[in-house]
């Protein structure tokens, strides 16, 4: 199962990510707080084209993971271009009604749903594209592109909003370009290692994959994929709906901070994707659990160091800023936000286990539930109560529990797979009490800048008593190896 993982790309995509990190939190930090409402509008559209661009994929991009391992290079290079033909139709398709909304006026913001409208269009290929990527173990420079282009270019239209006069219309213009650039560069990486075979004629790729199979995959990931939106992403089109931009905006950077602790694990369930998929096709259940385990475990262990560490030292820092004031709405949105990744790490690839297998169709009763729930708790708060952005993110947290619940609960009944065992519990246990102990543990004022000592005793403590009793073995192994290439 693991002769397909590859480690370097893993390590370069999580060091692609915390690149683009360090170029998002300084803007986070220094830039986005001064024009809140532009980073309202801002993370408006990026919602819009998230509704939108699943609506064009129509699952293909999902589909294609799920049918390639069966197929000979020949006919999953075919089934990459009969994916891509696919997209173009359901574009025209998008493209008739948004131009029938945009010219009976439907709403006052025509604008912000044509910049969302050209950003979907090109997220829709460049999901294609990252998918056969992440089918060759070939996701480190996809990512870089992916992750860095928009990371520079969306500071720099802040930057000539703030400095230079420049209109937010040409701003946004801008940084929709960015996906233009994206798109190009991906595509030229791609075609320079995988060619697609374009044909009128897919007879023979539908002898080897049912069609009927096809499109039912693709229709179930086409309804998961709208209905994560709905479960993770509806809060800001909701917020300044309900509240207002500058309060979308105070959100967002509450999200965009929390959002880093999530890397180390998105790579990793990037990379093992296709190799779930070929688990569960040849029956490998045995292999399955044990990395089950194992990446759950690992993905808590990285989780919780970054989480303990924001939770320890994130206040004291943002009061070091010159844009502390600004902030400072943010705070309680990044600690209950984090907690929600730390969930869906802690959990592993469930959600991969479950699209993979063949009780695929219970992932989007839970996508469902997930939304449902979501858009009901935060319609709820929003228009009844007076807790704001920060009932949003209780809501946002309260979801994810039921969400990860009904997976764990379904996968144990299914596979009798669980992703805990006695030494993760333990972990669990004393990566808490530490958190808790190094919180209210008094140390010497450093001119503000105690909570570095705070953090690194956490750290320091708790990596070494998981390396003493051998609880997470990959630290043990990375240690080791780090030691011994040292010694030499």
């Amino acid at each position: 199962m693991d002769s397909k993982f590859s480690s370097k790309q893993a390590l370069l995509f999580s060091i692609i990510n915390y690149i683009g990190v360090a170029i998002g939190m300084i803007s986070t930090l220094f830039i986005y707080p001064n024009d809140k409402e532009f980073l309202g509008i801002v993370r408006f559209i990026d919602g819009f084209a998230q509704i939108l661009y699943p609506i064009m994929v129509l699952g293909a991009s999902t589909a294609l993971l799920n049918f390639q391992p069966q197929l000979n290079e020949f006919l999953q290079r075919k089934l990459f271009s009969y994916s891509a033909i696919s997209i173009v139709f359901m574009i025209g398709f998008c493209a008739f009604f948004i131009s029938i909304f945009y010219f009976l006026e439907v709403t006052t913001n025509t604008e912000n749903y044509v910049y969302g409208f050209i950003i979907a269009v090109f997220l829709a290929f460049i999901d294609l594209m990252k998918r056969q990527a992440y089918n060759l173990q070939k996701i480190a420079v996809p990512t870089f592109f992916e992750k860095i282009i928009p990371k520079i270019t969306l500071p720099l239209a802040f930057i000539l909003v703030l400095y230079f006069a420049v209109s937010y219309h040409e701003a946004l213009s801008i940084y929709t370009l960015s996906f233009l650039l994206i798109f190009m560069a991906i595509a030229w990486y791609l075609l320079r290692i995988f060619k697609p075979v374009f044909s009128l004629n897919y007879q023979d790729l539908f002898q080897e994959i049912s069609k009927k199979e096809y499109y039912k995959y693709s229709l179930y990931a086409f309804t998961a994929s709208l209905g994560s939106f709905f479960a993770f992403r509806i809060d800001s089109i909701m917020i300044p709906e309900f509240i207002s931009n500058e309060a979308n905006g105070d959100f967002n950077i509450g999200v965009n901070l929390a959002n880093a602790l999530m890397i180390p694990a998105t790579g990793v369930f990037a990379l093992y994707s296709p190799i779930i998929s070929e688990a569960l096709k040849n029956n490998q259940l045995d292999l399955l659990k044990n990395k089950y385990t194992e990446v759950a475990k690992n993905l808590y262990f990285i989780g919780i160091l970054m989480f303990g560490c924001l939770i320890l030292g994130i206040s004291d820092l943002f009061a070091l800023l010159p844009t502390s004031d600004k902030l400072a709405p943010s705070l309680p949105i990044l600690y209950i936000l984090g907690v929600n990744v730390i969930l869906n790490m802690a959990t592993g690839f469930n959600t991969e286990i479950i699209a993979y297998s063949k009780y695929y169709k219970f992932n989007l009763i839970a996508i469902l539930s997930l939304a449902g729930l979501n858009i009901g708790l935060n319609y709820f708060i929003l228009t009844q109560t007076n807790f704001g952005i920060i009932g949003v993110a209780y809501a946002s947290l309260f979801s994810m529990f039921v969400f990860n619940l009904m997976k764990l609960i379904f996968i144990y009944k299914k596979f009798r797979m669980l992703p805990l065992d006695k030494k993760y519990l333990k972990l669990i246990i004393l990566s808490l009490s530490l958190l808790y102990v190094f919180s209210i543990l008094p140390l010497p004022d450093w001119a503000g800048f105690s909570f570095i000592l705070r953090c690194f005793l956490f750290a320091f403590v708790l990596s070494g008593i998981v390396f003493a009793m051998h609880w997470v073995p990959e630290l043990n192994k990375i240690v080791i190896k780090t030691f011994n290439k040292l010694s030499k």
